[in-house]
């Protein structure tokens, strides 16, 4: 029964095909600004107060591709709900990303509609590459959440790492999980690791071995990118558990 990330093109894009239907999930239609977005949420199994992650895609993407939905199924299978969205110009059917405060505009919206429909238990915000980067301008500005997850940060731009996006990182006092691979062209380890010398206890980085920017491993790492999916989701459940502690 239903249960009532300047941004970076890198993002894989996957046809209507690779759709899938999942009977547990609710749609909502979310008001932004004069415009209207689509938000699905897939609850997981489980009596009381949900836990639920607001995700948001990144530039290249959609609520619906591939990654969004191996992502969603993982974390359903350790009982956190996942609801997603198309930002306004992807449901518009662009593929040039909206200026940043309208990303943030949008977030804003469909995690009211979340709280006015679901009462978390507990509430997550965050998204892959610009999707998270969105969020996390937001948690900076002291958004009202119970922590902050990023999937894949793009702290900077293929090819310009002297182009940081860090600057509001050290203004995020919420709890933040963020799970980057080491072969991601986005986020430069070394970079990342000096930005994190100016963030608080708070922020806490994982690193997926011999992961890209899609959390795609290469054969020869001698492990799958079903493996690493599980890494991220069994991290990302310890980590929920440790937020009311």
């Amino acid at each position: 029964m239903p249960v009532p990330g300047a941004p970076d093109a890198r993002d894989d894009v996957f046809s209507e095909e690779d759709r899938v239907a999942d009977a547990a999930s609710v749609e909502w239609r979310v008001a932004v600004g004069g415009d209207e977005t689509t938000a699905v949420y897939d609850a997981a199994p489980g009596d009381g107060p949900p836990v639920v992650y607001v995700c948001a895609h990144g530039a290249g993407g959609n609520r619906d591709d591939r990654g969004m939905l191996a992502l969603r199924d993982a974390l359903l299978a350790r009982g956190i709900g996942v609801a997603r969205f198309n930002f306004i110009y992807k449901e518009k059917g662009s593929g040039r990303p909206d200026p940043m405060p309208r990303l943030m505009e949008c977030v804003t919206a469909v995690v009211e509609r979340v709280r006015g429909e679901l009462h978390p238990g507990v509430l997550v915000i965050g998204g892959r590459s610009m999707g998270g980067r969105a969020a996390s301008m937001l948690a900076a500005e002291g958004f009202a959440c119970d922590g902050l997850l990023l999937m894949a940060y793009p702290l900077h731009p293929a090819g310009q790492p002297e182009k940081l996006r860090d600057a509001h990182l050290p203004a995020i006092r919420v709890p933040v999980l963020c799970f980057n691979g080491t072969r991601d062209d986005l986020c430069r380890r070394d970079l990342m690791e000096r930005a994190l010398e100016t963030v608080g206890p708070n922020f806490r980085m994982h690193w997926l071995e011999a992961a890209d920017h899609s959390f795609h491993v290469l054969k020869k790492s001698g492990r799958t990118d079903a493996q690493v999916l599980d890494e991220v989701a069994d991290a990302t459940r310890e980590w929920i558990d440790g937020l009311g502690a």
